[in-house]
């Protein structure tokens, strides 16, 4: 199918999600959240709490900052969320801090326990759990219903995939079609093909070596890599190169041609965000690659 038909049919099936809404836009609103469960709530929200900062970021990119009563911890974007109350993680939420701050709703992510205490309390919550960019594209759109303005989420996640498509046309020629291993938390865990972070690496026409028949964030042995030869390692910032204790990565030609990136971490939070933010991810990558050494013959070799 091409990408002209794929986005006409994920436009169609957001319309058919937002027709409810649009209805009665300034009336109930139903939405079905990861849970497949059904959030109704008398009207678009106002007083919304974040426990997530993607959700924030999304929240105030469709211009509901304003809506924002409380957000977790980590949520420091845009710079106006600095100053709106903190209620703690999804890990250690301050329930009481939550029920004072009377939100309409609460954004939070599935299995985390947090939604059943606060619904006992009587407080709706809305779990949003984006994997892909599929996922990401109805997740901005059912926030955009859920603060009353239906389509805002559709014509937010075009723009981002345009930005995405403009920067995949800067990457230069020779890392085309090059093999990359993006890192997560110290080797717990890489980015899979099947991920929104290797849906990034994909649209700039990178390679994941952490392929399509594995999990979306695999745990792959230091033979793994070995063995794929990587042009590109990505890793965050405190992660030591070569890494200790990882047999044979001192032979990768990726790491001994200098073809690594260390994202600092306020940087790398950008790029592992299922957010509106995406395409700065996809900058902070096409930045890596433009300052690095082009791969060698020996690193190329598939």
């Amino acid at each position: 199918m091409s990408d002209y038909l794929k986005a006409l049919a994920l436009t169609s099936a957001i319309s058919l999600l937002a027709q409810p809404v649009q209805a009665a836009a300034q009336g109930a609103i139903e939405l079905v959240d990861a849970r497949q469960k059904a959030i109704a709530l008398a009207g678009p929200a106002r007083r919304i709490v974040s426990l997530q900062p993607s959700f924030t970021e999304a929240i105030c990119a469709l211009g509901g900052c304003d809506a924002l009563v409380g957000v977790d911890r980590y949520s420091t974007w845009p710079q106006q969320a600095a100053a709106i109350p903190k209620v703690g993680s999804l890990r250690d939420p301050d329930i009481e801090r939550i029920v004072a701050l009377r939100p309409d709703v609460v954004l939070a992510r599935p299995n985390h326990k947090v939604d059943e205490r606060l619904e006992s309390l009587g407080i709706p919550v809305l779990t949003l759990n984006a994997q892909t960019y599929d996922d990401m594209a109805q997740e901005l759109e059912t926030l955009a219903m859920l603060l009353g303005r239906p389509g805002r989420g559709t014509r937010l996640w075009q723009q981002t995939r345009d930005r995405i498509d403009a920067l995949r046309r800067q990457v230069p020629r020779q890392w085309q079609g090059r093999k990359v291993y993006f890192e997560l938390h110290s080797g717990m865990a890489a980015a899979g093909e099947a991920s929104f972070i290797g849906q990034t690496l994909q649209g700039l026409g990178l390679v994941n070596i952490a392929g399509r028949d594995l999990p979306m964030y695999p745990r792959l042995s230091p033979e793994y890599v070995v063995r794929a030869n990587p042009d590109v390692i990505i890793t965050m910032a405190d992660m030591p190169v070569p890494p200790p204790a990882r047999q044979g990565w001192s032979r990768l030609p990726a790491l001994k041609g200098n073809r690594y990136c260390r994202i600092p971490n306020a940087d790398f939070e950008v790029m592992v965000r299922p957010g509106p933010r995406i395409d700065e991810a996809a900058r902070q990558i096409l930045l890596c690659l433009q300052q690095l050494p082009p791969p060698g013959t020996e690193s190329s070799k598939r």
